[in-house]
């Protein structure tokens, strides 16, 4: 075998076998040189390994992958390692585009009988050369004959040209330069020539696109390529689902034909449509269900000898039905390459179906495409509202913090003065433009994969106030699962599906939850579905001053230090402070949410109310306030600068009084609670986080709850996955419980019993304490009995998931909104005074 391996070198690339077999007559060994697996067998076991030189017999053996992920993703390496060198060499831009896009057409329809199988592969091999110094100008010449018809090709053409097809459909028309290929070049085209395209999924082209592009340029395109999974997950609610139940309930022939005929006359249409790979699939399963209902007619028909039907009459869909927006040249190009592929594999299918062979080659129809920007293009100049039957996709990811400035105008362009463009990401101009096209009395259903931050924090009062959900109500949603794509180097994002449409067009269809982020989706039948994509009512938590309960305590953000730690003393300098004895006693704890999730230790000088003696004497202080003063002064802002005359005093001070609940301002999302604590007022709260004066234990047990946690990943905003726990987003707007006597007892006592068991964990932080790998079991049982306690004080119901929980929670907060228990907020109260000072 050494031997035989050290020849292979000296053999030129197209001409290395697939196998190495050596045999001593009694043993075999066989190396494939693809997969590098060696295998050992005697000559009695040799018909149980037949299977190793199935491919001498014809079978296609070549790539043999565990699923259609691995298929797609070796497909587009490939790929990509062509695109590379081709880059490489300078060939780039416009041409390269639209180069590499002809090949992926090329290599698919070598696989896919568009031409003899192989016709392609034995053109490049047998007619060029080695070094692949005229590969370029082979391929040119074959880009040529494939847009140019039959009859008016040259008659001295080589007849291995005039055996491929004549393709047309624009693919070929454009001159593009010629590329200087050498023998790297040749090599890698030859490597993609070996992988089965016949095997790969329309997906492909999307996930060729993302390779191709570095991470940067993804970020800026917004381009997460969607797995066909995904696809699926919006497609199939939004018309397939209903689709496959009309054809079921088409019982007759005449109800057959009918049904058959309104599939033609669909339009679908992706205002953000990249490389197509929605449209692909859509086009796919509008293709799938017109095969089973030719099934069905001709079953009805009694037709026996299926020669006698003449399929291209039959066929009824087209890829003319698809319509799409992109802004990007490359992907628009491929999405309409993808097309005809599709219509190829559909039309195989339907080939074998009806026994006869059907292609639609020379191409004669198209997928409408419209390159341009779909935020500021007229949807209805792609596509008439009143003729679009579905409008769906996956808009660009871009959050609201990395949006260019291109991208803010054209927000501002869509939403004009509704205002809140600030806080929203940038997929949510694709919701307020499809609204608009499809008007309040249009018959489009709509659908778009979204990032899940558009359901939750500041984003949902927002966005549905500008689109209107009493107008547009969502018929079916996701809620939150972890992104999944055919690409290298995937997107790491959480996302949901929105289907929405106007008022009346459908009922509430389908709510699909996800019990973790990477499992199976449950469904349920929901009775309304909301912004926040619960089965509760439509309002929305809108932030506010005030809580929304009068009996709770009013949240207040810590003190504002500004003092370029000149107030502030780190653990390593607080012994030397402390040899000033007159800085030592105006010492007091500083406490931040770090501080409190990791134990900690940092002080700061509390010297609001000192003696100016004090101030005057000590070295410490005196060296520190002059520093301060001085970096003050020099500052860009006013505000700071006024206060340069007051180094003693922090730029805004707000210290409880009296003992206080700490809650940081954020957490991350893996606990399964937000850690809180309680500290006395000596304890100085910095800014972000915000602290509760004079809660009890009953307010501090239902913020440690699994009531509270579900409002938290609902309503609070992100901070990249953590949650951001805002006083006006999350705890004012949290609608209490507010328990009688009894319960309110029991949510005092479970929460003192979980208090009780952190204490007993002498050196552990709360950060160890709620780390979901090392929380300790008794708090775990602890927290489950305040659970318990918190639940039956919001009444009978016991909700056991995050989602029965919600609905629980937007039907009190709809309650409160409406009550007297709601408190005024300042304009309120202002307004109110004015009109009794006016009477």
């Amino acid at each position: 075998m050494g031997q035989a391996i050290d020849y292979l070198p000296s053999l030129p690339q197209e001409h290395l076998p697939q196998l190495v077999v050596v045999s001593s007559f009694e043993k075999f060994l066989v190396r494939d040189l693809e997969s590098g697996i060696e295998t050992t067998f005697p000559l009695s076991e040799l018909v149980e390994h037949l299977e190793l030189f199935a491919f001498l017999a014809g079978y296609d053996t070549r790539h043999q992958f565990e699923n259609e992920e691995d298929v797609n993703l070796a497909a587009t390496d490939l790929l990509a390692r062509l695109h590379d060198s081709l880059e490489d060499s300078g060939y780039n831009g416009h041409a390269l585009r639209v180069f590499m896009t002809r090949l992926l057409f090329v290599l698919f329809a070598d696989d896919t009988q568009v031409w003899e199988r192989g016709l392609f592969h034995d053109y490049v091999t047998l007619k060029t050369h080695e070094d692949g110094r005229d590969l370029g100008g082979a391929l040119g010449l074959f880009f040529q004959v494939l847009n140019t018809p039959d009859e008016l090709r040259q008659r001295t053409l080589d007849e291995d040209l005039l055996r491929f097809s004549y393709i047309n459909g624009g693919i070929f028309s454009e001159p593009l330069p010629i590329p200087a290929c050498n023998r790297e070049m040749r090599a890698r085209l030859i490597a993609c020539m070996k992988f089965n395209w016949g095997a790969i999924s329309p997906a492909i082209f999307g996930s060729l696109f993302q390779n191709v592009m570095s991470p940067r340029e993804r970020r800026a395109l917004g381009a997460h390529y969607t797995s066909e999974q995904n696809i699926l997950r919006t497609i199939r609610p939004l018309f397939l689902h209903q689709l496959e139940a009309d054809l079921e309930g088409a019982t007759t022939l005449p109800a057959l034909k009918r049904f058959h005929e309104r599939l033609g006359e669909l339009t679908f249409f992706d205002p953000a449509c990249g490389c197509g790979n929605f449209l692909v699939v859509a086009y796919r399963e509008l293709r799938r269900i017109e095969l089973e209902c030719l099934r069905r007619i001709r079953a009805r028909e009694s037709r026996s000898d299926q020669m006698v039907l003449d399929t291209a009459l039959v066929v009824r869909t087209h890829v003319g039905q698809f319509y799409g927006i992109e802004i990007e040249e490359f992907p628009a190009k491929i999405a309409e390459t993808a097309m005809y592929l599709m219509d190829h594999l559909a039309n195989r299918e339907l080939s074998t179906e009806m026994g006869m062979y059907f292609v639609r080659f020379p191409i004669s129809d198209t997928a409408h495409i419209y390159i341009g920007n779909a935020l500021r293009t007229d949807w209805n100049q792609v596509l008439p509202s009143n003729k679009c039957s579905y409008l769906f996709g996956n808009p660009p990811f871009t959050g609201k913090k990395e949006r260019s400035e291109a991208q803010r105008s054209d927000m501002q362009h869509v939403f004009g003065s509704s205002g809140g463009v600030g806080v929203l990401d940038y997929v949510c101009a694709w919701y307020k433009k499809a609204t608009e096209y499809i008007g309040e009395t249009g018959h489009t259903l709509c659908a778009f994969v979204s990032t899940n931050s558009i359901t939750q924090g500041e984003q949902p009062p927002v966005l549905w106030s500008a689109v209107d959900l009493a107008k547009f109500p969502i018929f079916f949603a996701h809620r939150t699962f972890e992104w999944t794509s055919e690409a290298k180097g995937p997107a790491h994002v959480h996302c949901v599906i929105i289907g929405f449409s106007p008022a009346g067009r459908i009922a509430p269809s389908a709510l699909f939850e996800y019990p973790t982020l990477r499992s199976a989706p449950t469904e349920k039948k929901p009775n309304q579905i909301n912004g926040y994509l619960v089965d509760a009512p439509a309002t929305l938590a809108k932030k506010r001053r005030q809580p929304l309960v009068s009996t709770a305590k009013t949240a207040r953000e810590g003190s504002k230090l500004g003092d370029w730690k000149h107030l502030t003393i780190e653990p390593e300098q607080i012994e030397e402070v402390r040899q000033d004895s007159i800085a030592a006693k105006y010492l007091r704890p500083l406490i931040g949410a770090e501080e409190m999730l990791y134990g900690l230790q940092r002080w700061c000088f509390w010297l609001r109310e000192a003696n100016p003696v004090d101030l005057r004497n000590s070295p410490v202080l005196r060296e520190r306030l002059s520093k301060l003063r001085e970096r003050r002064s020099q500052s860009d802002k006013l505000s700071t600068r006024l206060m340069a005359d007051r180094p003693a005093e922090f730029l805004e001070t707000r210290q409880p009084l009296s003992d206080y609940l700490f809650i940081p301002c954020v957490s991350s999302s893996r606990r399964q609670y937000v850690p809180m604590q309680i500290y006395p007022a000596t304890v100085v709260i910095r800014t972000p986080s915000f602290a509760v004066e004079g809660a009890d234990l009953s307010i501090m047990g239902q913020l440690q709850s699994a009531m509270f946690m579900a409002w938290v990943r609902t309503v609070s905003g992100r901070l990249k996955s953590d949650f951001q726990i805002a006083p006006g987003t999350v705890y004012n707007t949290f609608p209490f419980a507010q328990p009688d006597d009894s319960k309110r007892t029991s949510i005092e006592e479970a929460m003192s019993s979980v208090l009780d068991v952190r204490s007993r964990y002498d050196g552990a932080t709360l950060a160890d304490l709620y780390d979901p790998l090392s929380m300790p079991g008794p708090l775990v049982a602890a927290h489950r009995e305040l659970d318990s306690a918190v639940t039956a004080a919001f009444g009978r119901r016991r909700p056991k998931t995050d989602a029965e929980r919600l609905e629980l929670l937007f039907e009190r907060y709809t309650a409160l909104l409406s009550s007297d228990m709601l408190p005024l907020s300042t304009s309120q109260t202002t307004r109110r005074a004015s009109r009794r000072r006016a009477s």
